[in-house]
């Protein structure tokens, strides 16, 4: 009998709404997370300990960690601590380097990981992928799913504005990411794997043209609900390539060149509109994508030039050259082109020159 239908990886749960916290509770109850209630809640800074107080209550067997920063060290230590505790399941409590660390730490102990996110910076808050500080600079990991998922939008509201944008930079990167996907397939012969992508593509347009900004509650769950979308995508394909293309081959080159420069998501959103700028001038397509993606950035008030998150030319150049080094055998945009320096240099400066103030 031919095969129907495919099983894909989705997370339990995902509620996405003002007070969806007092609900945290009653979903760590459900016995298909956790049957005896041994749960252990990992926080960062910010706002994680109010949340784990607010909880704490209602489960019966709980302990709380602090999550020392985004590290390795940071994750593989709280991974120690819950094989040690003997714990059903674990819940991340904050940001992005909050989640990440949680999410390998769990990998790392083989139990479950429920996601509650603070804000909306990346989307790393579901998605399969750990992106964690070391020695050498970051590194991404794979790390199994979060079981389920959990947006209060009153939380979010309470984390700074700029951590809400960034989240934006990082759906519309998906089209950059999409169209370096299927680039591979026509060059390559790359495997696409079209519910993935499709996917992907579907939270990136979802996001685009929404007429409304984060101090909208409407706006706040189309960001969420994208970003949960671009980590399913990547758990269906098994690898990131529906959410990270050239664009995210830039921004780790500059996290591991220029460290501390700006947010995962702002950052992704520089990159996925120059890359549309090496579309349009190279392959001649892409330039409506590129307009588009550069007035989605300028309506929401993220960065869209190298001087936006203080690079000059000759710096966003230099991580424009070591972008593929990254992502070793992904084929993008970027080693498509395989631009020389000055050539590079070039088509900064004209990227800059023909959409800058």
């Amino acid at each position: 009998m031919p095969l129907l239908s495919r099983m894909l990886n989705a997370p339990l749960s995902i509620d996405v709404r003002r007070g969806a916290i007092a609900g945290l509770g009653d979903l760590l109850a459900d016995r298909r997370i956790a049957t005896e209630g041994r749960v252990a809640i990992a926080v960062g800074p910010g706002q994680g300990d109010q949340i784990a107080e607010h909880v704490r209550p209602s489960l019966s067997q709980c302990e709380v960690f602090h999550v020392d920063g985004g590290t390795v060290d940071a994750a593989v230590s709280l991974g120690t601590r819950l094989r040690a505790g003997s714990y059903e399941a674990v819940v991340g409590i904050g940001g992005g380097r909050t989640i990440d660390a949680t999410k390998y730490a769990a990998t790392l102990s083989g139990i479950p990981m429920v996601s509650v996110a603070t804000n909306l910076s990346h989307d790393g808050i579901c998605s399969p992928v750990a992106s964690l500080t070391h020695e050498k600079g970051k590194g991404s990991f794979g790390v199994v799913m979060p079981l389920a998922m959990v947006v209060d939008l009153d939380y979010v509201r309470a984390a700074p504005d700029r951590l809400v944008r960034a989240g934006i930079g990082d759906v519309v990167s998906n089209f950059s990411a999409v169209d370096d996907w299927l680039l591979a397939a026509e060059e390559c012969g790359e495997r696409v794997d079209r519910m993935a992508l499709t996917v992907a593509r579907t939270a990136a347009e979802a996001l685009l043209h929404q007429p409304e900004s984060i101090e909208s509650d409407r706006f706040l769950t189309v960001l969420a609900e994208g970003l949960v979308l671009s980590g399913m995508a990547m758990s269906f394909a098994g690898d990131s390539r529906p959410a990270s293309g050239g664009d995210h081959e830039i921004l780790h080159a500059i996290d591991q060149l220029f460290p501390g420069t700006a947010n995962h998501g702002e950052l992704a959103g520089i990159g996925a509109a120059f890359c549309y700028h090496l579309r349009s001038t190279h392959l001649g397509s892409g330039a409506e994508r590129l307009t588009e993606i550069l007035t989605c950035l300028e309506r929401h008030g993220l960065p869209r030039f190298p001087s936006d998150v203080g690079l000059s030319v000759e710096q966003f150049t230099e991580a424009v050259l070591y972008a593929p080094n990254t992502r070793p055998g992904r084929y993008t945009i970027l080693e498509h082109l395989g631009l020389d320096k000055d050539a590079t240099r070039e088509a900064v400066e004209e990227y800059v020159r023909a959409y800058g103030d």
